[in-house]
Protein backbone atom coordinates (compact mmCIF):
# COMPACT_ATOMS: atom_id res chain seq x y z
CA UNK A 1 0.00 0.00 0.00
CA UNK A 2 2.90 2.10 0.72
CA UNK A 3 4.49 1.65 -2.68
CA UNK A 4 1.22 2.49 -4.07
CA UNK A 5 0.73 5.66 -2.37
CA UNK A 6 4.35 7.17 -3.33
CA UNK A 7 3.43 6.48 -6.82
CA UNK A 8 0.24 8.20 -7.04
CA UNK A 9 1.70 10.79 -5.04
CA UNK A 10 4.46 11.44 -8.23
CA UNK A 11 1.53 11.17 -10.21
CA UNK A 12 -0.52 13.78 -8.60
CA UNK A 13 -1.19 16.71 -10.88
CA UNK A 14 0.21 19.61 -9.96
CA UNK A 15 -1.99 22.21 -8.67
CA UNK A 16 -2.75 24.75 -10.73
CA UNK A 17 -0.69 27.74 -11.98
CA UNK A 18 -2.66 31.00 -11.25
CA UNK A 19 -3.15 33.39 -13.82
CA UNK A 20 -0.85 36.32 -13.57
CA UNK A 21 -3.90 38.34 -14.82
CA UNK A 22 -6.41 37.32 -12.82
CA UNK A 23 -3.80 37.48 -9.74
CA UNK A 24 -3.08 41.52 -10.57
CA UNK A 25 -7.06 41.70 -10.84
CA UNK A 26 -7.31 40.11 -7.31
CA UNK A 27 -5.35 42.49 -6.04
CA UNK A 28 -6.91 45.73 -7.04
CA UNK A 29 -10.10 43.96 -5.84
CA UNK A 30 -9.17 43.00 -2.41
CA UNK A 31 -5.94 44.56 -1.84
CA UNK A 32 -2.44 43.81 -1.62
CA UNK A 33 -1.71 40.38 0.38
CA UNK A 34 0.76 40.24 3.32
CA UNK A 35 3.18 39.11 1.46
CA UNK A 36 3.09 42.23 -0.83
CA UNK A 37 3.75 43.82 2.39
CA UNK A 38 6.55 42.56 3.18
CA UNK A 39 8.02 42.77 -0.25
CA UNK A 40 7.58 46.49 -0.15
CA UNK A 41 9.02 46.95 3.37
CA UNK A 42 11.95 45.25 2.48
CA UNK A 43 12.74 46.94 -0.94
CA UNK A 44 12.00 50.73 1.50
CA UNK A 45 14.74 49.15 4.17
CA UNK A 46 18.50 49.45 3.58
CA UNK A 47 19.85 45.85 4.05
CA UNK A 48 22.37 45.41 7.17
CA UNK A 49 25.43 45.11 4.41
CA UNK A 50 25.08 48.13 3.15
CA UNK A 51 25.36 50.56 5.62
CA UNK A 52 28.99 50.59 5.40
CA UNK A 53 28.80 50.87 1.92
CA UNK A 54 30.27 54.63 0.25
CA UNK A 55 28.41 56.26 -2.73
CA UNK A 56 30.94 56.12 -5.65
CA UNK A 57 31.84 59.49 -6.57
CA UNK A 58 33.46 60.53 -10.29
CA UNK A 59 36.65 62.41 -10.05
CA UNK A 60 37.71 64.70 -12.87
CA UNK A 61 40.91 65.99 -12.56
CA UNK A 62 42.05 68.51 -15.04
CA UNK A 63 45.42 70.20 -15.21
CA UNK A 64 47.05 73.46 -16.75
CA UNK A 65 49.95 72.58 -19.57
CA UNK A 66 53.33 73.66 -18.30
CA UNK A 67 55.78 75.91 -19.97
CA UNK A 68 58.61 74.46 -21.83
CA UNK A 69 62.04 74.58 -20.47
CA UNK A 70 64.16 76.63 -22.45
CA UNK A 71 67.51 75.97 -22.94
CA UNK A 72 71.17 77.89 -22.20
CA UNK A 73 71.61 78.15 -25.52
CA UNK A 74 68.49 79.73 -26.25
CA UNK A 75 68.71 82.51 -23.37
CA UNK A 76 66.85 85.41 -24.45
CA UNK A 77 69.56 88.43 -25.00
CA UNK A 78 69.12 91.66 -22.35
CA UNK A 79 67.20 94.24 -23.88
CA UNK A 80 68.95 97.07 -25.65
CA UNK A 81 72.38 94.06 -26.59
CA UNK A 82 73.86 94.95 -29.64
CA UNK A 83 76.34 92.30 -31.10
CA UNK A 84 79.66 93.63 -32.15
CA UNK A 85 81.31 90.52 -33.61
CA UNK A 86 79.38 87.04 -34.05
CA UNK A 87 81.36 84.70 -35.94
CA UNK A 88 83.99 81.29 -35.70
CA UNK A 89 87.99 81.40 -36.06
CA UNK A 90 89.60 82.99 -38.65
CA UNK A 91 89.23 80.86 -42.01
CA UNK A 92 92.92 80.83 -42.62
CA UNK A 93 93.83 79.00 -39.70
CA UNK A 94 92.15 75.79 -41.02
CA UNK A 95 93.69 76.31 -44.91
CA UNK A 96 97.23 76.75 -43.43
CA UNK A 97 96.89 73.49 -41.00
CA UNK A 98 95.33 71.85 -43.63
CA UNK A 99 98.52 72.70 -45.90
CA UNK A 100 100.70 71.76 -42.96
CA UNK A 101 98.55 68.71 -42.27
CA UNK A 102 100.60 66.26 -44.62
CA UNK A 103 103.18 65.66 -41.81
CA UNK A 104 102.38 63.65 -39.26
CA UNK A 105 103.83 65.83 -36.40
CA UNK A 106 101.69 68.60 -37.79
CA UNK A 107 98.24 66.17 -37.74
CA UNK A 108 97.02 66.92 -34.24
CA UNK A 109 97.33 70.79 -34.88
CA UNK A 110 95.01 70.19 -38.07
CA UNK A 111 92.82 68.67 -36.18
CA UNK A 112 92.24 70.93 -33.67
CA UNK A 113 91.98 73.53 -36.22
CA UNK A 114 89.19 71.60 -38.20
CA UNK A 115 87.54 71.51 -34.49
CA UNK A 116 87.84 75.63 -33.93
CA UNK A 117 86.69 75.85 -37.93
CA UNK A 118 82.98 73.84 -37.26
CA UNK A 119 82.62 73.64 -33.47
CA UNK A 120 83.59 77.01 -32.06
CA UNK A 121 82.37 80.26 -32.16
CA UNK A 122 82.60 83.58 -30.67
CA UNK A 123 79.85 86.62 -30.05
CA UNK A 124 81.41 90.15 -28.45
CA UNK A 125 78.31 92.59 -27.19
CA UNK A 126 77.75 96.01 -25.52
CA UNK A 127 77.14 93.30 -22.27
CA UNK A 128 78.75 90.74 -22.47
CA UNK A 129 81.46 87.88 -24.30
CA UNK A 130 80.57 84.03 -25.16
CA UNK A 131 82.33 81.49 -26.34
CA UNK A 132 79.85 78.76 -27.48
CA UNK A 133 81.61 75.13 -28.41
CA UNK A 134 80.55 71.29 -28.86
CA UNK A 135 78.73 69.74 -31.62
CA UNK A 136 75.78 71.42 -31.46
CA UNK A 137 76.70 74.35 -28.83
CA UNK A 138 75.08 73.09 -25.77
CA UNK A 139 78.41 74.21 -24.46
CA UNK A 140 78.22 77.54 -23.57
CA UNK A 141 80.55 80.40 -21.25
CA UNK A 142 79.14 83.30 -20.62
CA UNK A 143 81.06 86.48 -18.51
CA UNK A 144 80.86 90.34 -18.68
CA UNK A 145 83.14 92.88 -19.18
CA UNK A 146 83.17 94.39 -15.44
CA UNK A 147 85.36 90.69 -14.48
CA UNK A 148 87.94 91.22 -16.92
CA UNK A 149 91.21 92.22 -15.48
CA UNK A 150 93.42 92.29 -18.49
CA UNK A 151 93.44 91.72 -22.45
CA UNK A 152 96.36 90.55 -24.43
CA UNK A 153 96.74 89.60 -28.09
CA UNK A 154 98.90 87.06 -29.93
CA UNK A 155 99.29 87.69 -33.48
CA UNK A 156 99.42 84.75 -35.67
CA UNK A 157 100.75 83.80 -39.08
CA UNK A 158 101.78 87.26 -40.80
CA UNK A 159 99.12 89.06 -38.33
CA UNK A 160 96.14 88.41 -40.47
CA UNK A 161 94.22 86.11 -37.03
CA UNK A 162 95.63 85.96 -34.05
CA UNK A 163 94.73 84.61 -30.21
CA UNK A 164 92.97 86.85 -27.67
CA UNK A 165 94.07 86.28 -24.21
CA UNK A 166 91.50 87.65 -21.24
CA UNK A 167 92.48 87.16 -18.02
CA UNK A 168 89.72 87.58 -14.94
CA UNK A 169 89.85 89.51 -11.98
CA UNK A 170 89.89 85.64 -10.42
CA UNK A 171 93.00 84.56 -11.94
CA UNK A 172 90.88 83.06 -14.93
CA UNK A 173 92.29 83.10 -18.52
CA UNK A 174 90.44 82.83 -21.14
CA UNK A 175 92.27 81.75 -24.70
CA UNK A 176 90.66 82.64 -27.85
CA UNK A 177 91.75 81.26 -30.50
CA UNK A 178 92.44 82.05 -34.28
CA UNK A 179 90.20 85.26 -33.87
CA UNK A 180 89.82 87.52 -36.73
CA UNK A 181 90.08 91.59 -36.38
CA UNK A 182 91.68 89.80 -32.74
CA UNK A 183 93.06 93.61 -32.41
CA UNK A 184 89.82 95.56 -32.35
CA UNK A 185 88.01 93.44 -30.67
CA UNK A 186 90.89 93.46 -27.85
CA UNK A 187 90.43 96.95 -28.02
CA UNK A 188 86.74 96.61 -27.76
CA UNK A 189 87.00 94.63 -24.71
CA UNK A 190 89.32 96.83 -22.92
CA UNK A 191 87.01 100.08 -23.64
CA UNK A 192 83.99 98.29 -22.24
CA UNK A 193 85.98 96.41 -18.69
CA UNK A 194 87.05 100.51 -18.75
CA UNK A 195 90.57 99.49 -18.97
CA UNK A 196 93.22 102.19 -19.81
CA UNK A 197 93.16 101.44 -23.58
CA UNK A 198 96.90 99.93 -24.08
CA UNK A 199 97.10 96.82 -25.61
CA UNK A 200 99.57 94.60 -24.55
CA UNK A 201 100.67 92.19 -27.41
CA UNK A 202 103.58 89.59 -27.83
CA UNK A 203 105.86 88.79 -30.82
CA UNK A 204 104.11 87.25 -34.17
CA UNK A 205 103.82 83.41 -33.96
CA UNK A 206 103.17 80.34 -36.21
CA UNK A 207 99.83 79.10 -37.34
Amino acid sequence: MNRFGSVLELWAPNPPIECPVRAIAAVRENGPSPRHHLSAQLAKKPLPWNKTRKPITHLRVSSKPTSKPTSAAGAPKPAGETIYFDGGAHYGDLVANLLLGFTLLWLPLTLAAVFRAFFLRYRFTNVRVTVISGLTGQERSDFSYDVIKDVQVVPRFVGEWGDVIITLKDGTKVDLRSVPKFREIAKYCLELAKIPAVLKQSGTKGV
